[in-house]
């Protein structure tokens, strides 16, 4: 009886484990398109799209805030991230902290990691503008 009640303990301890996380983390990127300016405060808006390696595909907002000794006007175009650390695609929306030094003129990429927890977001992209800055900064992704 001892063994039976130790087995369907260990039984019911594995389903409870979300489904999500036993399947393993999933694939994803970001492509999106960002605009913004700083003059102390920072703020910047856009759209993206994050695909997943499980046919997932949702349309996102991005806003970026913050502040910090930063000064400049800049688009970028072709942004591009990859995602790490999550189990379903809920993980990837939310706000991620980033801190970045940055200084560009005329054409200018730049390239950063953001975080939320156990999610990383490296990002890259190009783009015009001019900046030069250290800044602390919120980066959130929403659901279009």
């Amino acid at each position: 009886m001892k063994k039976l009640s130790l087995a369907l303990f260990a039984f019911a301890s594995m389903a409870a484990v979300p489904a999500a996380q036993a399947a393993g983390n999933i694939d994803c990127e970001l492509h999106y398109s960002l605009a913004g300016w700083s003059v102390i405060y920072k703020t910047a808006s856009g759209t993206g799209t994050i695909t997943c390696d499980n046919g997932v595909r949702i349309p996102v907002k991005i806003s970026v805030k913050g502040g910090g000794l930063t000064v400049g006007k800049s688009k970028i175009t072709d942004g591009k991230g990859r995602f790490s650390g999550a189990y379903s695609v809920d993980d990837l929306i939310g706000s991620y902290a980033a801190v970045e030094a940055h200084a560009g003129a005329d054409k200018s990429s730049s390239a950063q990691v953001v975080t939320k927890g156990d999610v990383s977001l490296a990002l890259a992209g190009t783009g015009k503008g001019w900046d030069l800055g250290v800044a602390g900064s919120r980066f959130t992704i929403e659901r279009r």
